[in-house]
């Protein structure tokens, strides 16, 4: 799907996925593009005159009390840009760059930055080029938006720096002159405009937020094939008893492990009065409980980005009466916040699905199982230390919920002397997404082994769905082998929502 950008529509996670990740193409209508015109119209205008404006006729932040002559305004925007990118460490993911540029893009389309038609469809141009420029991991305080990153993609628009065209670095001249674009040489107003947003953090929170997503459906797979695998009871499950407790995001999680486990021989094959067990442990009986909690978080998370992807962040903004205003919209806390808030719930169903791996690998608890679910325990070690290594991956996902906003460092001689730190709460929300999906898989693999190990009982249709398709890159049970290529396969099958589709294939869409 390509994206147009219309006027005072704001992006959808859907759109931002489809840029960032999939090479949408990117186009402004002619609104937009009319918009642009007329409220650059104003910006001359104030360029002219003899007051002087903020960020116009200015210097910025702590130097905004010098007015700068027009023969060196075009210095000042190209000054601007080169301080600002100054971000340094590892650097970040693609996607990330992308749709940070898309979102400066949305805000640019509104009007509300002042910036010429040209410069915006420059952007536009960028991203449908496939040239993304080089950010690095640190720089921003997330006050005054994302300031670093953000000036590291004006940068590139300026055919400086470094970017990559393809999967090969280079410096952003050589990328444009390949691409058969030119440089574009800022005016009046147009550096800040670039910079001061919110569109580095807000595009981790739609990343994330379409990533666990898809890995809350995966959630209730490897749930429910625990419970299967352990000859739990789906009698929890049940929507009279979901409905005593109306939370959405709960029945919809029940909803899915329902018809995963929808005329399972397993179950069935215990259930009845020689079954002497009266309840399951919580990591089993309260899995809808946990997984909801994390959905109907993420639906408030959505809304939040919904908002801010509606906003015009810039300072100072253009007003339609043509006023140019200095605000505070820039500050990141409610991304923040949301970014940090989001990371909670991801660690708790990451620590109840381990809990569930290690109910499987101990003999004393599993049912039936043999140790670690290995062919011969004492000789083999099964599945014991893919169970270690899930466990490390929880306890950073502990660590990671720590929240991020609570933070502040003053910043540009204290003018900016409170900031949300709202990019290193997407930083490591990013990172705990990811940690999810592999404490995930870990469950999945012990989990078709455990179902495997029940032969010759066999799974419900929508598990066994899901063990199909693990055993197209694991084998199944046997003597020990090297372990980490199959974590890795199970991995991949998970983040590329392979898994996910190959149960739906078999009994419809998941909630």
């Amino acid at each position: 799907m390509d994206v147009e950008l219309i006027a005072n529509r704001p992006l959808t996670e859907r759109e931002l996925v489809a840029v960032a990740r999939d090479g949408a193409l990117v186009t402004l209508d002619a609104d937009c593009l009319s918009r642009l015109a007329r409220a650059r119209e104003h910006v001359d205008a104030l360029a002219d005159a003899t007051t002087p404006s903020y960020g116009i006729s200015t210097g910025f932040g702590a130097l905004a009390t010098r007015h700068i002559a027009p023969e060196l305004r075009t210095q000042l925007q190209r000054s601007l840009v080169r301080s600002h990118a100054a971000s340094s460490g590892a650097e970040v993911e693609p996607a990330v760059v992308r749709g940070m540029a898309l979102l400066r893009l949305q805000t640019l389309a509104t009007g509300r930055t002042g910036v010429r038609p040209a410069t915006a469809t420059a952007y536009a141009a960028l991203l449908n080029a496939g040239i993304t420029p080089v950010v690095r991991e640190y720089g921003s305080l997330g006050c005054s938006g994302d300031l670093a990153p953000l000036a590291h993609v004006a940068l590139a628009v300026m055919g400086e720096g470094s970017v990559r065209y393809g999967e090969t670095m280079m410096s952003a001249s050589e990328a444009l002159r390949r691409a058969g674009l030119a440089p574009v040489e800022l005016a009046e107003k147009e550096g800040l405009a670039l910079i001061n947003g919110t569109d580095g953090m807000l595009a981790m929170l739609m990343l994330a937020s379409h990533d666990l997503g898809q890995l809350l459906k995966v959630a209730d797979v490897a749930a429910a094939m625990s419970l299967e695998a352990l000859l739990g009871t789906d009698r929890p499950l049940a929507a009279d008893l979901m409905a005593l407790r109306p939370h959405p995001g709960q029945a919809s999680a029940a909803a899915n492990m329902r018809r995963l486990l929808e005329g399972s021989p397993i179950v069935a094959s215990h259930r009845g009065p020689d079954d002497t067990r009266v309840q399951d442990a919580y990591s089993l009986r309260c899995a809808p409980q946990v997984a909801g909690g994390c959905r109907d978080t993420l639906e408030h998370v959505r809304l939040v980005a919904a908002r801010e992807s509606a906003s015009a962040i810039d300072n100072p903004v253009l007003m339609p009466d043509g006023r140019v205003e200095s605000n505070g919209n820039f500050h990141g806390a409610p991304i923040a916040y949301a970014l940090d808030f989001l990371a909670i719930p991801l660690a708790d169903l990451a620590s109840m699905s381990e809990r569930r791996t290690d109910r499987m690998l101990d003999r004393n608890r599993s049912q039936g199982l043999p140790a670690f679910l290995a062919s011969d325990p004492g000789v083999d070690s099964g599945l014991m230390i893919a169970q270690y290594t899930q466990a490390g991956v929880v306890s950073e996902l502990k660590r990671l919920a720590v929240p991020a906003s609570v933070d502040s460092i003053p910043s540009s001689a204290m003018q900016e002397d409170h900031v949300s730190m709202g990019w290193h709460a997407g930083r490591k929300l990013l990172k705990a997404v990811d940690g999810l999906s592999r404490v995930l898989a870990i469950e999945l693999m012990a989990a078709a082994r455990a179902l495997d190990l029940r032969a010759p009982l066999v799974p419900a249709a929508g598990t066994g769905a899901a063990l199909r398709a693990i055993r197209t890159v694991v084998e199944g049970p046997g003597t020990d082998r090297f372990l980490s290529p199959e974590i890795e396969a199970v991995v991949a099958l998970v983040q590329t929502d392979a898994l996910v589709q190959a149960v739906q294939e078999e009994i419809g869409e998941l909630a």
